[in-house]
């Protein structure tokens, strides 16, 4: 039976992708801070799908959690088949305003721990021949996005990153994807800060559905995925026809702090 590691897996499109992969008899290893609700999903998860749900708690925004994670699956004697990076968190307000501590931890969150087990278990695959990583990325990382100009940022690393490894990696067995997911059914916004009044557009896409249609991706051994429909898909192709400059400064009115 093959293994998948999940970051972020005790809420939102994490705990989706475990509920979705353990239901196709894939084994799982959650990784979340929260060992408690790490250990509720697993047992729910084990009882429902008769699988093996492996617990790992670890706060990724520690430097040396990403090493402890994969020690963690040495010592277990553990597989890792596919390893999905869903991990991150996003921070709303102007740059200079925001608490710089908070904007460190989300670069070693998005960016840093993402890179470190993806080098971590891709040097593994690549001797196996085999394997899957996806990363998760956000619509947001296609273009500059003032007042989440950290969280923006890190997406774009992701997804260059990502596509770039994909490209490397075709002939080497293992498959890389990133998804670029757009406004998502979760507690992003009211983690990130944002006010009650910002809707986020009113084009929801549910965990549920940005998981199966990475599934269907990663199939197809595609390089980006953006989910979401017709919507994300103009959004995220609109800066190719405009200037930079136009395109931040109308991202800028519509994300600006209402008075």
């Amino acid at each position: 039976m093959k293994t998948a590691l999940i970051t972020g897996a005790s809420v939102g499109i994490g705990a989706a992708f475990a509920k979705e992969l353990a239901s196709r008899k894939i084994d799982v290893v959650l990784v979340a801070r929260s060992q408690d609700k790490l250990e509720q999903l697993a047992e729910k998860l084990r009882s429902q799908y008769n699988i093996k749900a492996h617990v790992i708690p670890q706060d990724l925004t520690q430097p040396e959690a990403t090493q402890l994670v994969f020690d963690a699956v040495s010592q277990q004697g553990l597989t890792i088949d596919l390893l999905i990076n869903n991990a991150g968190f996003g921070d709303y307000g102007t740059f200079a305003d925001r608490p710089l501590t908070k904007q460190v931890q989300m670069i070693q969150l998005n960016i840093t721990a993402l890179v470190e087990l993806t080098h971590l278990f891709l040097t593994d695959m690549k001797k196996r021949g085999a394997g899957a990583i996806v990363n998760i990325a956000s619509i947001a990382g296609y273009q500059p996005l003032p007042y989440c100009s950290v969280y923006a940022g890190t997406k774009a690393f992701v997804l260059n990153f990502t596509e770039a490894l994909w490209a490397e990696n075709k002939d080497s067995g293992v498959r890389l994807l990133v998804v670029c997911p757009g406004p998502t059914e979760s507690n992003f916004f009211v983690a990130a800060e944002f006010p009650q009044t910002f809707s986020g557009g009113q084009n929801y896409t549910t965990a549920e559905e940005v998981v199966k249609d990475t599934l269907n991706a990663l199939e197809k051994d595609f390089s980006t995925l953006v989910t979401g429909g017709f919507t994300n898909q103009f959004i995220v192709n609109l800066p190719r026809f405009f200037p930079r400059d136009t395109i931040v400064s109308l991202v800028e009115k519509q994300f600006k702090p209402k008075k």
